[in-house]
């Protein structure tokens, strides 16, 4: 059962559906990348949502134990790291909030898109997901069958297991999750 049900993480709902970055409707608006105060992701997200500004926070649920009793939490993926798509206007609105530490842009407006798409389709896996830091090994591969069809990225061995790692390229970080040799191809 969870502590609390699950918070919006996506405003609008259809935010990495629709292309934005290349589209002339988004008008004004970029991505940027907010690094929040401590332990204020969810926080920050909550006011966003409230002033209907366009944001992303990867969430996944966890397990956790309160007064003995196991409980699920949603917790973010990548802590300390929530994603917003706004025009400079929305932006200054968003600092105003005091959650925010820095502010960085986002270069390539197009990547962070597919690398957040991918971020989204692993957490609808609902496989459990593990950050990663630097790639410790440059093989890349493509599954090439299942419900991840088509994913790219790279692939690390802990033990007999090999794990897929879905890049976000600007944070130098990743997510992964186990993936069985025969679904993975060679790029």
């Amino acid at each position: 059962m969870p502590i609390l049900a699950a918070e919006p993480n996506i405003y609008p709902s259809d935010l990495l559906k629709l292309g934005r970055a290349d589209s002339n409707a988004a008008g004004a608006r970029s991505w940027w990348l907010f690094y929040t105060r401590a332990r204020q992701e969810k926080s920050l997200a909550r006011d966003l949502f409230q002033r209907q500004i366009h944001f992303y926070l990867p969430l996944v649920a966890s397990q956790v134990m309160v007064h003995g009793r196991p409980a699920q939490s949603y917790v973010p993926l990548l802590p300390g790291y929530l994603f917003v798509f706004a025009a400079p206007e929305d932006r200054a609105r968003a600092l105003m909030t005091k959650r925010v530490v820095q502010v960085l842009p986002i270069e390539d407006q197009s990547q962070i898109e597919v690398d957040l798409r991918n971020i989204q389709r692993l957490i609808g896996t609902g496989e459990p997901l593990v950050a990663e830091m630097r790639p410790q090994s440059s093989l890349r591969a493509r599954v090439r069958a299942g419900g991840l069809q088509g994913l790219e990225g790279t692939v690390i061995k802990r033990g007999n297991q090999s794990r897929l790692v879905v890049w976000v390229a600007m944070l130098q970080q990743g997510v992964s999750l186990d993936m069985q040799d025969v679904l993975l191809e060679q790029i």
